[in-house]
This record gives C-alpha cells, sequence and structure tokens, in this order.
C-alpha cells in the first residue's frame, strides 16, 4: 500500500517505537500533570516539530554528515545528555508554584514546546534511526513521493499516540489532585527519569 513494503509491519513498528517510553514521553507527561492538558499538547508539538525536522533531514541525507563526523556527533549527544540533566534538575529544586495568569500560562506553554523540541533535536540518533529504518520498507522502484507519505504516517501516528497520552496523564493527574503533594512529586519524579536519561544516554555515547 502507498507504495510501501510490508505496510503492516511499517505500521507496527511505528505503534511499537511510540509505545517504548523515552525523553520525550517523560517530558509530554511531565508537562500535562504540571499545567494541564493545553500545556502538554504543547509539548507534543514541540516533540512533532523535532521529529519532522529529524525525518527531513534524514531524507536529505544529513545523517551521512554525521556518520562522517564523529567527533561533531559524539558533541551533540552530550550536549543532549546533560540539557536532559539539566531540565531533570530543574524538575527537582524547582518550587512548584499555582500561578494561573493567563500572561503566565502563555509562558508556561511556550516553554513546554521549546523543552520538548529541544530535548528531541539534542538526541541525534533520531536522524540515524530515520535513515536506518525508512529503506527498510522501500522497493526499489518506489516513487520519491513516497518518502513523504511514511513521514506522513509517523507524524499522524504519534499526534494520536502522543494526544492520547496527555489526555490519559490529564485524567490520572485531576483524579488524584485533592492529595496536597501529587504535582510535586510528579515533578520530582519526571526530574529523576530525565536525569536517568542522560547518564544512560551519555553512558552509551561510544
Amino acid at each position: 500500500m502507498f507504495e510501501i513494503q510490508n505496510y503492516s509491519s511499517f505500521i507496527i513498528a511505528i505503534l511499537l517505537f511510540q509505545l517504548f517510553p523515552g525523553a520525550g514521553t517523560v517530558v509530554i507527561l511531565s508537562a500535562t500533570a504540571k499545567n494541564g492538558v493545553k500545556s502538554g499538547m504543547s509539548a507534543v508539538l514541540g516533540t512533532l516539530t523535532g521529529d519532522i525536522i529529524f525525518m527531513s533531514s534524514a531524507v536529505l541525507g544529513l545523517a551521512a554528515i554525521l556518520q562522517n563526523y564523529p567527533h561533531f556527533f559524539r558533541g551533540v549527544q552530550y550536549i543532549g545528555a546533560g540539557y536532559l540533566c539539566v531540565i531533570g534538575l530543574k524538575y527537582l529544586f524547582t518550587k512548584t508554584g499555582n500561578d494561573e495568569s493567563h500572561k503566565m500560562a502563555k509562558g508556561l506553554y511556550r516553554k513546554s514546546y521549546h523543552q520538548a523540541l529541544a530535548v528531541c533535536l539534542t538526541n541525534p540518533k533520531a536522524i540515524i534511526f530515520f535513515m536506518a529504518f525508512f529503506p527498510l520498507f522501500l522497493r526499489q522502484d518506489s516513487h520519491p513521493m513516497t518518502l513523504l507519505l511514511m513521514m506522513l504516517h509517523v507524524t499522524v501516528i504519534s499526534i494520536i499516540y502522543q494526544t492520547l497520552l496527555v489526555f490519559i496523564g490529564n485524567s490520572i493527574s485531576r483524579s488524584v489532585k485533592k492529595w496536597k503533594y501529587t504535582k510535586v512529586i510528579a515533578t520530582r519524579i519526571a526530574g529523576f527519569a530525565l536525569i536517568c536519561f542522560g547518564i544512560r544516554l551519555a553512558k552509551n555515547i561510544s
């Protein structure tokens, strides 16, 4: 279908990749738990923007540049690992307030978007992943538009999954909202998880 080889396997693979939790998932859930659905959706938009940039870069062949300059690649990876740890530390030690003003909310939404985008962009392995992933499902006679259709599939499935993640996370957050320290605990857990992701990423850099 759509000149995509092993179409059903392609869809299943995308779903499995979405279900595997990563730093982006933590950022989305944390933004939702802290500031609600709009903040969570801002984080979703940030991760989607990063994915689209990476998919486009992979199609344009930037993955080959990263592979040919391993020191640059490792440098970006270390920056990404450090950035995750910095966000995690902020989540661990920043006080969680309850300012619900409209102006503050707008700032929070922008912050959620930029954090999610930055977390995505500081993981250059994603370019390599898309560069290796797409050819698995391309035929030799595939039309150039097939790559765009594959990117569209990834984007649509990501939107659906991450939107569900936001609403489920918000529902859980609201159900335990009466517990005084829920927001604080959720924020601290997210911070710890991001630091763990950053450390794991740094350890895996070769």
